[in-house]
């Protein structure tokens, strides 16, 4: 067997552990997603904590695996280069650097991690639901939909906490309508005070024209083909 051939068995290899771990890793992106919220809202009781740090061991399992079986490890990493970060920020905790970045003179590196997180959190999450879902219909954006909403509003929340001008949403009840209001483009009338909150919020506001521009497209199409059809019996007849 020549290596061309060889590379390409290996990539199907690799393909097959993905298809294989499709459906369980989706459940465990969304638990891990729910944690995160329940993190950046109320915090983690220790039993919670140990649950999302077994989760955390799992992905970097499941993401050992999938590079071992790659044949071109560059290629992996650079299709991946996101969820790698987002297995790579838990061990600030694990090492006890939160702690320390929770400081005064390091607060702003701590809100960084966190935004990071987030985004890698929504990230891991579409990629499970886009392994997940064989369509990319209806079913498939909205789990996308509530996932960034969901997850974007706790990352709010826990930003505008630290707001100079005081807390931007009193519950986290307030942050996921502030942010279902901005995935529907309807807006409102608070906005962003920190630098991470402004950051997160322009990125959903970018996914929520994406969805807005999709959708559009395909209620147009919908309508298109009815009336092709409809055209079609009509000549016929």
């Amino acid at each position: 067997m020549d290596s061309l051939s060889l590379e390409r068995e290996r990539w199907k290899f690799t393909a097959t552990i993905i298809r294989m771990l499709e459906w369980p890793m989706l459940a465990l992106s969304i638990l891990w997603s729910i944690l995160l919220i329940v993190e950046f809202t109320y915090g983690l009781s220790p039993w919670l904590q140990r649950a999302n740090d077994v989760i955390w061991v799992l992905f970097v399992i499941q993401f050992i695996v999938e590079f071992a079986a790659a044949p071109r490890k560059r290629v992996y990493l650079r299709r991946h280069w996101i969820t790698l970060l987002s297995l790579a920020l838990p061990m600030f905790r694990l090492l006890r650097l939160a702690r320390v970045a929770r400081a005064a003179r390091l607060a702003r590196a701590a809100r960084g991690i966190r935004l990071a997180r987030v985004i890698a959190a929504m990230n891991r999450g579409m990629r499970s639901i886009s392994r997940g879902f064989k369509r990319r219909g209806l079913g498939y954006l909205t789990m996308l939909t509530m996932l960034v909403a969901i997850t974007g509003a706790a990352g709010m929340y826990r930003f505008e906490l630290d707001a100079a001008s005081g807390p931007g949403f009193e519950t986290y009840a307030e942050a996921l309508w502030w942010t279902a209001m901005l995935l529907t483009t309807m807006g409102s009338q608070y906005w962003p005070q920190t630098g991470e909150g402004r950051v997160l919020c322009l990125l959903m506001s970018v996914y929520a024209f994406a969805v807005f521009g999709y959708v559009t497209a395909a209620i147009a199409a919908y309508f298109i083909g009815d009336d092709q059809q409809r055209d079609a019996v009509a000549s016929r007849g």
